[in-house]
């Protein structure tokens, strides 16, 4: 039995670096182009250049991060000049929508879920059982009324818009997965803390949330590689506001259509974009499984 278990451990430990290193050579790949000459690129390919030390500039990041005029020279030897890109306006642009579509959800979901789980008030099955039907309800079928209504109410183009939309797509999640963790705490603890004399907003701020970290850190990273990652809502809900306004994923979007043939540039733009949201997992990846896993196993 110990041989076996054996075997299949050294098994799935293998199939595991494999799936690894599949996934780290793209990623690799992308990291070396987006330090190689321009005119490198389109020569050889990546793994051809790890010899050649002489082939490496940092100006592609230069010249995606600012925005200002450089000059390069291209395969005819012809000098020529160009518009930087301004990834780093984009960086911070989406720093700004995503920070406050992250927090307003879990505040609000917190609140909700610690209702669900702790409060009797009349309709409350009925109700958690909706907010549990819209998470299989598509998001684009909501875009074009939200989009209306937006125009009303003079919300599109702006931030507040934006953070409504990622609030309102993401709360059913959040709800749904708080639920979960904070059913599961001990209702003794709940008990002890009413007998001392604390309501229910002080139960729940210093006590339900420093005990949900794991779930709430959960959600965090979920939403935030959603929010960070995402286009169409961008599209949407931000077509009025201009390039002063565009986040990582339109501004990689529209460098694909204006540099399409500029591969260390594309490659820096795509490995600045991925850095933030790596950061983020790896950061609470400690409290992820522990997360996902609340409320799964009742005793």
């Amino acid at each position: 039995m110990d041989t076996k278990k054996s075997k299949s451990g050294i098994f799935v430990n293998a199939v595991l670096i494999f799936l690894v290193i599949l996934w780290t050579i793209p990623t690799f790949g992308i990291l070396v182009t987006s330090f190689r000459i321009r005119d490198n690129v389109s020569k050889t390919g990546w793994w051809q250049s790890l010899s050649d030390k002489s082939g490496y500039t940092l100006d592609n990041y230069d010249q995606v991060l600012g925005g200002r005029t450089f000059t390069y020279t291209d395969s005819s030897g012809r000098t020529a000049r160009a518009k930087g890109d301004d990834m780093m306006g984009a960086f911070l642009n989406s720093l700004t929508v995503t920070i406050p579509a992250v927090v307003i959800p879990i505040l609000i979901a917190a609140f909700a879920a610690y209702g669900f789980a702790w409060l009797n008030f009349p309709g409350r099955k009925t109700l958690f059982v909706i907010i549990v039907a819209l998470l299989v309800v598509p998001l684009q079928i909501a875009l074009i009324p939200v989009l209306r209504d937006y125009q009303t109410l003079k919300l599109n183009g702006t931030y507040l818009g934006i953070w409504l939309a990622h609030t309102g797509f993401g709360l059913p999640l959040a709800v749904y997965l708080l639920f979960n963790y904070i059913s599961t705490i001990p209702r003794s603890i709940l008990e002890s803390a009413f007998i001392d004399g604390a309501s229910h907003f002080t139960t729940f701020v210093r006590l339900i949330l420093p005990l949900s970290v794991p779930a709430l850190a959960s959600f965090a990273i979920f939403q935030f590689l959603w929010v960070w990652n995402d286009m169409l809502v961008a599209l949407v809900f931000m077509s009025g506001a201009g390039a002063k306004m565009q986040v990582v994923t339109v501004r990689m979007l529209n460098m694909i259509g204006s540099r399409g043939q500029d591969w260390h540039l594309l490659t820096a733009g795509a490995f600045i974009s991925m850095v933030l949201p790596l950061t983020v997992f790896l950061g609470l990846q400690r409290y992820f499984v522990k997360g996902l896993m609340a409320g799964s196993v009742k005793e």
